[in-house]
């Protein structure tokens, strides 16, 4: 499905449960309309992975997602050899007897015994177009991947040794993610559009739990959000995303809670906080105050 203007990109994801901003919606329509790469910042859980997944299913194309991580290397993200079939190979041709060593060689570095593995298989004809490629959390992974990566994305090709170079005929929609534990080399966001993906406003932040938890009444979905972004002002080690406003409104729903209280927040704040220092430092009074405050914003 063509996005052929901003408005319609913003009102394409919102059909798929995605509500974002207009500077965000402007930053991937020229992504798909330049053929660019999109490199997206922010903290954790604000929506950044979540905006491939969308894409993809707006467009009617296949997600593939490099999931990073520290050690990851060139040959991992790309392709390895099912060596335990090419052994199965050689023992039944060995069996056989007479083998043709250079035709045995030939067969066992083939398509049929090659495991792709996502950058690869984004370079590969997709039914349906090119896939939606996601590179998730590139912060995890080392320079020399990053230096690898550039070149990847430069040609959008990739180089087998035994096969030679596969090319995409048509270049994958590519959605690169990072929680900036570290700064990525600016080469490689020189190759992207970037944009920051910030935590939303209140009114956005609304229209997000009403796509994501239509069944929270309005009531509750107004102190819900309230509560997480007076939260979101406090001096804690991990400051709750949009998903644990989700997480916690269905796990709000799911214990029948109409209204929030002290009680019920210290109950359920492992849904919305990740780490035991804060859990304690939010529970009994301080719940009680961020919860007085939510509502005076509320009232006001």
């Amino acid at each position: 499905m063509e996005m052929t203007s901003i408005d319609a990109v913003q009102a394409r994801l919102a059909d798929v449960g995605y509500v974002c901003g207009r500077s965000l919606a402007t930053v991937v329509f020229l992504s798909l309309r330049l053929g660019r790469p999109l490199f997206l910042e922010g903290e954790a859980g604000v929506g950044k992975t979540e905006i491939a997944k969308a894409l993809a299913a707006t467009l009617g194309r296949r997600l593939i997602r490099l999931q990073c991580y520290e050690g990851l290397d060139a040959s991992s993200a790309v392709y390895e050899w099912n060596f335990a079939a090419q052994m199965v190979a050689i023992r039944t041709a060995e069996a056989a007897g007479g083998a043709d060593r250079a035709a045995l060689q030939t067969e066992l570095f083939s398509d049929e015994f090659l495991i792709a593995r996502p950058l690869l298989e984004a370079m590969r004809p997709q039914e349906g177009g090119p896939p939606v490629l996601l590179i998730d959390e590139l912060d995890r992974t080392d320079e020399p991947f990053e230096a690898f990566l550039m070149e990847a994305l430069s040609d959008f090709q990739v180089t087998i040794p035994e096969l030679g170079t596969v090319a995409a005929p048509e270049p994958p929609v590519v959605v690169l993610t990072s929680n900036r534990t570290r700064e990525v080399h600016d080469a490689l966001k020189r190759r992207c559009l970037y944009h920051w993906v910030d935590y939303p406003t209140f009114e956005r932040e609304i229209e997000i739990l009403a796509a994501r938890a239509p069944e929270a009444s309005e009531t509750l979905s107004r102190e819900v959000v309230a509560f997480v972004q007076e939260l979101r002002t406090e001096d804690i080690f991990k400051k709750p995303g949009v998903a644990e406003t989700i997480d916690w409104a269905k796990c709000l729903l799911a214990l029948d809670v109409v209204e929030l209280s002290p009680e019920v927040i210290s109950d359920t704040l492992g849904a919305i906080l990740k780490y035991q220092d804060d859990i304690q430092k939010l529970q009994g009074s301080e719940a009680a105050r961020l919860l007085e405050s939510a509502r005076d914003r509320l009232s006001a």
